[in-house]
């Protein structure tokens, strides 16, 4: 009888080991014998300081905690369903996260630049000026390893759609490729930058967008590391870069007070969009499901045309002149 292997082959040795490393702890030698000649792990030997001590017992203990707050969320769920319809927030205090914070992460030795969530996992990746992206498990807070590679501060962090690619960025002008599946190998380093690279998106499956103090936007191909095109248009240091659900939109934030819209196919910058009076620190697509809420924000009419609800209709920015712009694409 034949099963299929749901589990890539790294964590399923993953998993072998800690179960290897629990039988131990139990006094189940017998059976952690048997169980090692079976799954290709004879000479295993448990160690207290390796990764996989204890392991399973934590994992089990993180499901069982998921699965009692599902169902206390469920039942919190249930009553606010019942109330929605009597019940209107009284401030916007409301719905805002309220201190005390749940966890507190803390093993970066200098200041965090960047906080990404795995699209897929429950892990949480941090990037820091101390060289490094530490990742967490963002369920129970625990450390879980350190990724190192890079030389000076570590700009910016992001994730693939699949989530089996880390891309960083960095003060050492290069972008630096992971392989998530080989236990976050580094399998590709990035140069043509001419100077610190602020900010990383991936451009759909198989290439990237960077944004760098050299006051360029460079498209790379993932597969071949190599630069396939450079967006020019900015008078100044580009501080980030976002894209659009279906990859046809750039868009950026610069120094030059600027936010600018560009087509990365053909590299043509569509629009020059001008409105704060000093550095734009960032500048993001509005999901498609914000565009009524945001129209009726904005004082619009609501859309009519049948591509109203096309990705990159509404850009927002954030200046250092303390304002938010909301910019109308379409």
């Amino acid at each position: 009888m034949s099963f299929e292997q749901i589990l890539p082959e790294r964590q399923l040795k993953e998993l072998q080991k800690s179960v290897l490393d629990f039988m131990h702890t139990q006094g189940y030698t017998e059976s952690a014998a048997v169980f090692a000649r079976e799954s290709g792990n004879e000479g295993f030997v448990a160690d207290p300081n390796d990764r996989h001590h204890n392991l399973l017992a934590k994992k089990w203990t993180s499901v069982i905690r998921l699965q009692k707050k599902i169902m206390e969320l469920e039942a919190k769920l249930s009553k606010l369903q019942e109330e929605a319809p009597l019940r209107r927030p009284s401030s916007v205090a409301e719905w805002l996260p309220r201190p005390p914070a749940r966890t507190k992460l803390a093993q970066h030795r200098s200041p965090i630049t960047r906080v990404r969530f795995h699209p897929q996992y429950t892990v949480l990746a941090t990037a820091s000026e101390d060289m490094a992206v530490k990742l967490w498990d963002s369920e129970s807070g625990d450390f879980e390893r350190t990724v190192k590679g890079h030389t000076k501060a570590v700009q910016d962090v992001a994730f693939d759609a699949k989530g089996s690619i880390m891309v960083t960025c960095s003060a050492d002008l290069t972008l630096r490729v992971w392989d998530i599946a080989a236990d976050y190998k580094c399998v590709r380093t990035l140069h043509g930058h001419d100077h610190c690279v602020s900010a990383v998106c991936f451009l759909g499956a198989d290439r990237l967008a960077s944004a760098s103090r050299d006051r360029t936007i460079k498209i790379w191909d993932l597969a071949t590391g190599y630069c396939v095109k450079t967006l020019v248009g900015h008078a100044e240091w580009v501080r980030s870069v976002d894209v659009t659900s279906d990859s046809r939109l750039l868009c950026t934030a610069s120094n030059d007070q600027s936010v600018r819209l560009w087509d990365p196919s053909t590299g043509d910058c569509k629009a020059d969009m001008r409105g704060h009076s000093n550095v734009v620190e960032t500048a993001r697509f509005a999901p498609p499901n914000t565009y009524a809420c945001l129209r009726r924000l904005a004082g619009l009419p609501p859309a009519t045309a049948a591509d109203a609800n096309a990705p990159g209709q509404f850009v927002i920015s954030g200046s250092r002149d303390k304002t938010l712009c909301l910019w109308d694409t379409a």
